[in-house]
């Protein structure tokens, strides 16, 4: 049984097909920032993903991270309020 939210879920699908051969772990942060900014209550608003990728080999940070929310949709800015990316590639 798993304890992961519907925006968690969601979020992990959208990387799963975007990146099929990727390496990813998402976790949600969202209790960390009870009572904070961008705190909506629903318990899934802040996130962190590590994802490696072959993919990412040659791109800079900013272009990484622009490759992984162009697959999130949007999901972040609507609702996931932060989403912290480390994007690498295989051996970094």
């Amino acid at each position: 049984m798993s304890n992961k939210g519907p925006v968690q879920q969601e979020m992990e699908s959208l990387l799963a097909a975007a990146f099929p051969d990727a390496n990813f772990t998402l976790s949600n942060d969202s209790a960390s920032h009870h009572g904070h900014m961008g705190d909506d209550g629903s318990g899934e608003s802040h996130f962190s993903l590590a994802i490696e990728w072959a993919g990412f080999a040659g791109m800079n940070r900013v272009a990484r991270q622009r490759v992984v929310n162009k697959a999130l949709g949007d999901l972040p800015g609507q609702r996931v309020h932060a989403l912290a990316i480390r994007a690498t590639a295989p051996g970094e």
